[in-house]
C-alpha cells in the first residue's frame, strides 16, 4: 500500500526542486546578458572610430600586447603590427613637448587617476590631441603593465581654442583684451617681479567722429588704431584695448629707456596716419605689488598729455 504522506513529500520536494532549478536557470540567463551586454558595451568601445584601447607590459621592457584596431585609423594600416614588434614604432610619434608625460606614465610616476592629455602624430604627419584614461596594473607594488583607452578630442580642443580665443581677445579689432591684461597684471603684480613699464594710450577724436561720422567710421578709426599699436607687439610688448578708446602696452623691459624709445615710435607712426592719441606711461624697475600704482601713474601722465594737446590745438 502506497503511503500517502511519502508520495505527497516526494512530489512537494520534486516542485521545490523544479521551482528552484528555473530560479537558478533564470538568475543564469541573467547573468549570461549583463555578460552580453557588458561584451557589447566593450566591443562598441573597441570599434569606435575615435577610440582605441591598448595593453602593455613596462617591465622587463615595454612591449605592446594588445592594441585594438581601431588605432589603425590615426597611425595607418599596418602599424599596430609594427607596434607589436618595437614599441618605439609608436613612441616616436609621441610630441616633443608631451614626452615627459608619456615618460612618467610608463615610469608610474603620473597621476592615473585623472585623464592624460597628450599630441601624437597621426598617419598623416598631423599631431592629433588625445585624452587618455590609464590603469596601472602591479605586481607586489612593482608596475608591471599598463591598460587604458584613449580618445581622440580635436574637435573639443579646437572649440576650447576658439572659446579662450573669444574670451581674451576684443571683438572689433581681434587684439587682446582687458580681460587678458588682468590676467598679465595679476601675474606681475603677485608671482613675477621684474621691470615693467605700461603705455596707456586713449583715442583723441573717437566722441567726435561718432557723432558727425557715425559709429562705423568710428570703429573704422577704432580697428586702425588697434592695428597700429598691435605692430609692436612681441615677446616682451602685450597689446590690448581695454575700454571703448584706450589701449594699453605692457611691457617687460630692461629700462626706461626703451620705453621712451617706444613710444617715440608709436609717435612718429600716429603722426604718419593723422590720428590723435594721447600717450602716458610709466616705470618700474619692480612690479610685485606695484602693478596698481603704475598703472595709475600711467594713466595721470595720459591725461597730462591730453590736457597739453588741447592747449596746443
Amino acid at each position: 500500500m502506497i503511503n500517502l504522506q511519502f508520495v505527497t513529500g516526494f512530489l512537494l520536494a520534486l516542485l521545490i526542486g523544479m521551482i528552484f532549478s528555473v530560479m537558478v536557470y533564470l538568475k543564469f540567463k541573467k547573468q549570461q546578458q549583463v555578460l552580453k551586454d557588458k561584451h557589447n558595451q566593450f566591443m562598441h568601445l573597441v570599434e569606435t572610430p575615435n577610440d582605441f584601447i591598448y595593453y602593455a607590459e613596462v617591465q622587463p621592457e615595454v612591449k605592446f600586447l594588445y592594441l585594438s584596431p581601431s588605432a589603425e585609423n590615426f597611425f595607418g594600416e599596418g602599424s599596430n603590427a609594427k607596434a607589436y614588434i618595437s614599441s618605439e614604432v609608436v613612441f616616436i610619434n609621441i610630441h616633443p613637448d608631451d614626452y615627459h608625460i608619456l615618460m612618467a606614465k610608463l615610469k608610474g610616476d603620473a597621476d592615473y587617476s585623472k585623464p592624460i592629455i597628450q599630441r601624437w602624430k597621426d598617419k598623416d604627419g598631423t599631431y592629433r590631441w588625445f585624452e587618455e584614461y590609464a590603469t596601472p596594473v602591479y605586481k607586489k607594488g612593482k608596475l608591471l603593465a599598463l591598460q587604458g583607452v584613449l580618445r581622440n578630442i580635436d574637435e573639443r580642443v579646437v572649440l576650447q581654442e576658439k572659446l579662450t580665443y573669444q574670451l581674451y581677445h576684443d571683438v572689433l579689432t581681434n587684439i587682446y583684451n582687458r580681460a587678458y591684461f588682468e590676467l598679465v597684471f595679476e601675474k606681475y603684480n603677485e608671482k613675477r617681479n621684474t621691470s615693467v613699464a605700461i603705455i596707456l594710450c586713449d583715442l583723441d577724436e573717437l566722441k567726435s567722429v561718432n557723432d558727425n561720422y557715425g559709429h562705423k567710421q568710428g570703429d573704422i578709426l577704432i580697428r586702425e588704431t588697434a592695428q597700429l599699436l598691435d605692430g609692436f607687439s612681441s615677446d616682451s610688448v602685450t597689446v590690448a584695448r581695454i575700454g571703448g578708446d584706450e589701449f594699453i602696452l605692457f611691457m617687460e623691459v630692461a629700462s626706461e629707456i626703451e620705453v621712451d624709445l617706444l613710444v617715440k615710435s608709436i609717435k612718429e607712426q600716429i603722426d604718419e596716419l593723422n590720428i590723435r592719441l594721447s600717450i602716458g606711461y610709466a616705470f618700474t624697475p619692480n612690479s610685485q605689488g606695484e602693478m596698481s600704482q603704475l598703472f595709475s601713474l600711467a594713466d595721470h601722465n595720459m591725461y597730462m598729455n591730453k590736457d597739453r594737446r588741447k592747449v596746443n590745438v
